[in-house]
């Protein structure tokens, strides 16, 4: 538990409500995974427009379970607000969708869902 995500934060405001707790993981697997592929859609078209979007949406998420990627995402984030054609945000890429998609399966096993 608590390997790829932490919880502190989410406790914190969930005031130790394991049933609000719950809830929230709930919704971090249900539209975090789904904002990524989104996001990954988006970089790999040049869409800077919905790459900016995806990642803006996400950024709460990913700083209250502290995936260790906010920076990346934030990089990933101004390549789409900043329409930055030049630059390559495939790396801090990676490592968001590589965070995402470890902190869902250890949700889901850990949460049961």
């Amino acid at each position: 538990m608590e390997q790829h995500y932490k919880l502190s934060r989410v406790k914190d405001l969930a005031d130790n409500d394991m049933d609000f707790i719950q809830a929230i993981a709930e919704a971090f697997i249900e539209e975090v995974p789904e904002d990524a592929e989104r996001l990954k859609k988006a970089v790999a078209e040049s869409d800077y427009y919905n790459t900016y979007q995806a990642a803006h949406k996400m950024k709460p998420t990913i700083d209250l379970f502290e995936l260790g990627v906010l920076q990346d995402l934030i990089v990933v984030q101004d390549w789409g607000k900043f329409e930055r054609a030049g630059e390559d945000c495939s790396r801090e890429l990676e490592l968001v969708l590589t965070a995402v998609e470890r902190a869902s399966a250890e949700l889901k096993e850990d949460f049961n869902l």
